[in-house]
This record gives structure tokens, C-alpha cells and sequence, in this order.
């Protein structure tokens, strides 16, 4: 409901249902709130031999009717509209009050307790604490000014009827208020999952395929040229063996428990850039890389030499890694593309923002002076 928390001083209550409610439980509601008037209202218009005065059975009506707009539709109003309403039901309080018994009724009308749950319901907490803390005052002076001695047994009986309706109205508030966070909560989750999918799945096929792709166009040139039929074969093996673990990375990533080895991805680009014709230069071992870093900086890797394969049209690839950097290198000539992706980012390069972030770390990426691109994970 409120931004701020219960007691925020614009926590200006708000309804943000995730389903709207049906017809049939806005109905319901109206009735069971219709229910609560019943005591307040047969306390003004009780016949007490003869009968209510006109004018009280006027008012009282039109007040019942303006509790049931403040209770249901209220916390849909602008704060100046709601601080009308709820000044309109203290009128009409007054007034009902005034017509009954006269100044004396002030002292102890439970239409007020009403009024004051209509502003525990729309008004911030402290602003409704503070009115409920005024109305008891105007109470005790209208017990004060009445003829004949103090009742302080009575007046300490007013007391309930001011805490009451604010506490209950204040406790359900934060009961609607924990419910709708709830709610939030599941969308933000749900939506992190989505998120996390995308990244993963985009990370882990978008490696797969470019390498099936670079693989299988190498085996189709060797068939073409009537070359070595066994080394045709050996790239399809290879393909099979690709599409057989991409099938099996989809289903770990589906249910988060993919972990990608940074050796394992080593050895891969090693392969891959091999296929696609690009001399790679590659650091022995990764062994030294701490192990906060070696699952980032496996994607960053992966997704460093897709695009040098699918983008770049280079012939060399190298990479170099340090104990808390990474950097993909290579001597291609598409710096438009690379210089595209530097000045706004695509999912893979986002993604790898993201994963570096969570580790303290960045990612940079743009053309080098002396021609190719280069992309670059570390640790701030």
C-alpha cells in the first residue's frame, strides 16, 4: 500500500491488486462493510419513545453512504479528494451528534470511531494517530463543558473508542500491505527468472550453434573438394557430440544447475576457432583464476570467441588471462560491428554485464588502435 512503510509520512495508502477482484467480491465486500454500520446507525436513529427527528434520519443515511465510497473506493483518490471525504464524515458526525442530544452527544458518538477508521484507512498512519488523538481532546471537552460534575471513568472510556478503529484499520493495512509486497516479490522473481533464462539460454546455444554451424561447413567444403572423407566424418562426430551436449546444457540451464568449467571452455574455443580457420592463442591453464571469477569469466570467454568467429573475420584469436582479468583479442576487420556492440550493447554483452557486476566486476569492449577488437572482463 504505502511506498514508505505504515508510518512514511506520504505513505498515502494505494491499492495495486495483482487481479482486480471479481464483481461478485466487491459485492460481497459492500455487504460485510454495510454489516459493520449497523450498531453506529441504530445508536442515532434508536426510536427512544418517540422516534428519530427527520433531519438525523437525513444525515445519517448519507454518512453510511459516505463511509462505504471511503472504504472501498477511497484509497483510489487523489490525497486531496480522501482528506475531503474523510473531513465530510467528521461533518456529518457533528452534525448527527448536534441534531441527537446536543453538544453533550460529542462526548461519546460512535460515529466518530467510524470517521477515524476511514482515515486509518486512507490517511498515513501518523496523520490518522494524530486525528484520532484530537478527537479524543474535542471528547473530554465536550464531557468537560457538560453541566454537573466530570466523570474521569467516562471520559478514560472514551479511550477504546479512539484506539480501536485506528489500531485494527493501522494492523490491516499492513496485512494488505505485507500481501501486496508478497506479490511483487513473486513478480520480481518470476521476472529474474525469465531474465536469467534468456541470458543462459543466449550464452549457451548461441556458443553451440556457431561452432555446429562452423563445423558442419567445414565438413561440407572437405566433401566438396573431394578431400579426406575420414576428416569430414571427424567434424561430424564432433557436430553430433555438440548437439548432444548443447541438448544436455539446455536442460541444466532450464533448472540452474548449469555451472560452466572455465577450463572446459578453454579447451572448446581451442576447437572452435580451429574449425572456423583462426589460429588461437590460448593460456595453458586456468588455474590460477580465483574461483568467484571462474564462471564469469567462462562466459565472457564463450561469448568472446562466438562473436570473434561469427563477426570478425579474423585469422588470429588470443587470448590472455591474469588472476583477476580476461581478455579475448583478435585481428579481424569488422569494427563496425564490434563498434556497434561497444556503443550499445546486445543481449550477450549485457548478459556478461551483468554476471561480472554480481562479482564486482566490468566489462569492456571496443576496437583496438592497430585494427581488431577487443573485449575485456575484470575485477574493479
Amino acid at each position: 500500500m504505502g511506498e514508505q512503510g505504515v508510518w512514511g509520512r506520504s505513505a498515502w495508502p494505494v491499492w495495486n491488486p495483482a487481479r482486480p477482484a471479481s464483481r461478485t467480491a466487491h459485492i460481497r465486500g459492500v455487504v460485510v462493510l454495510s454489516l459493520f454500520l449497523l450498531w453506529p446507525l441504530w445508536e442515532v436513529l434508536r426510536p427512544d419513545g418517540g422516534g428519530p427527528d427527520a433531519a438525523v434520519g437525513a444525515v445519517v443515511p448519507l454518512y453510511g453512504a459516505g463511509w462505504l465510497v471511503a472504504m472501498t473506493t477511497g484509497p483510489r483518490l487523489p490525497p486531496r479528494r480522501r482528506i475531503l471525504l474523510v473531513g465530510m464524515l467528521f461533518a456529518l458526525a457533528v452534525v448527527a451528534a448536534l441534531l441527537r442530544d446536543g453538544p453533550l452527544y460529542l462526548g461519546h458518538a460512535g460515529l466518530f470511531s467510524f470517521a477515524l477508521a476511514a482515515a486509518a484507512w486512507l490517511f498515513p498512519a501518523l496523520w490518522a494517530v494524530l486525528l484520532g488523538l484530537a478527537t479524543w481532546v474535542v471528547q473530554v471537552l465536550a464531557n468537560w463543558s457538560a453541566p454537573g460534575p466530570v466523570h474521569w471513568g467516562h471520559v478514560g472510556g472514551l479511550v477504546p473508542g479512539i484506539v480501536i478503529p485506528v489500531a485494527v484499520t493501522l494492523l490491516i493495512r499492513l496485512v494488505v500491505q505485507l500481501g501486496q509486497a508478497r506479490e511483487e516479490i513473486a513478480a520480481l522473481a518470476a521476472a529474474a527468472e525469465r531474465d536469467r533464462l534468456a541470458r543462459d539460454l543466449h550464452d549457451v546455444l548461441g556458443h553451440s550453434l556457431t561452432t555446429i554451424t562452423v563445423k558442419t561447413g567445414l565438413a561440407r567444403r572437405v566433401l566438396e573438394s573431394g578431400g579426406d572423407p575420414e576428416r569430414a566424418l571427424a567434424e561430424l562426430r564432433d557436430v553430433e557430440r555438440l548437439s548432444r551436449q548443447a541438448h544436455s546444457e539446455v536442460r541444466l540451464t532450464v533448472s540452474g544447475r548449469r555451472r560452466p568449467s572455465l577450463a572446459a571452455e578453454l579447451a572448446g574455443a581451442r576447437a572452435a576457432l580451429r574449425a572456423a580457420g583462426i589460429n588461437p592463442v590460448l593460456p595453458p591453464s586456468a588455474d590460477h583464476v580465483p574461483a568467484e571469477l571462474a564462471e564469469p569469466f567462462a562466459y565472457v570467454l564463450r561469448e568472446g570467441v562466438t562473436n570473434v568467429i561469427r563477426h570478425s573475420g579474423a585469422t588470429r584469436c588470443e587470448v590472455l588471462l591474469g588472476d583477476d582479468w580476461l581478455e579475448v583479442r583478435d585481428n579481424g576487420t569488422g569494427q563496425k560491428t564490434a563498434g556497434q556492440h561497444a556503443a550499445k550493447p546486445g543481449n550477450g554483452l549485457s548478459g556478461l554485464a551483468e554476471r561480472l557486476r554480481a562479482v564486482g566486476g566490468r566489462i569492456e569492449a571496443g576496437p583496438l588502435p592497430a585494427g581488431g577488437f577487443r573485449l575485456r572482463a575484470s575485477r574493479a
